[in-house]
């Protein structure tokens, strides 16, 4: 089945300069572009392409036969047809939120490295108000490659984590939460003030930007450790 998507320019070098492939944004797209392109992308195509921000309304419209040929996840808002094949389950990541209120934005980061190859594994309900949850995993989330830190309010999980463990952190801050949370720009001032030094920072809500920052680390860890195979 060939593959072609009217009016989008897909940036189709992307993989080879950066080693990450593009993805479609959902959110903003007119319904007529948005079935244009699942039609185009959908199983069986032979190119992968991640749709993220895909509600579940617009999805649920499609016809049947379109849906089926999908791996949709209402949750994160995902979907694809074509996925990458899986790599060394020993580059992996964990992902871990505070709350199951910031679930959205933590699966969307487990389900891009999923769709990328990449093993995920999430920790949800690890808010550091209950510290011992954190404790209780501290050692089987230090066993992973890389940190996906998801959290809200005052996204105390970033700092805490980032004290307690030698991998990479990524900090994804969430909307979540009351009043003087403004939408999560207090979870992202909190997190860009961390006293923790070398925690990266992505926007709010950016659980695909934060897996994309984690599977960059990854990419490289696997390219460090073929060259020194090959040497």
């Amino acid at each position: 089945m060939e593959c072609r998507s009217q009016g989008i320019l897909f940036d189709h070098d992307r993989p080879g300069r950066i080693g990450l492939p593009e993805a479609v944004l959902s959110e903003g797209k007119t319904p007529e572009a948005l079935f244009s392109l699942l039609s185009a992308f959908r199983k069986g195509c032979g190119r992968p392409v991640l749709f993220t921000r895909l509600s579940p309304q617009f999805f649920g419209s499609l016809p049947e036969d379109l849906r089926e040929s999908y791996d949709y996840d209402p949750v994160s808002r995902t979907a694809f047809g074509e996925s990458f094949p899986l790599r060394d389950p020993s580059l992996d990541v964990a992902v871990v939120s505070a709350g199951s209120s910031d679930a959205p934005v933590s699966r969307e980061a487990a389900r891009t490295l999923g769709y990328l190859g990449f093993r995920a594994d999430l920790y949800e309900d690890s808010g550091v108000a209950g510290l011992w949850r954190l404790s209780g995993r501290l050692e089987e989330i230090n066993s992973h490659k890389a940190v996906i830190a998801v959290a809200g309010l005052d996204a105390a999980l970033a700092s805490v984590l980032g004290g307690l463990t030698p991998r990479p952190v990524v900090a994804v801050p969430t909307s979540t939460g009351y009043g003087l949370a403004r939408g999560g720009e207090s979870a992202l001032a909190s997190m860009l003030l961390s006293c923790s030094p070398g925690i990266a920072v992505v926007n709010i809500d950016n659980g695909y930007g934060a897996a994309c920052a984690a599977a960059r680390i990854l990419n490289l860890l696997d390219t460090a450790r073929s060259g020194g195979a090959s040497g």
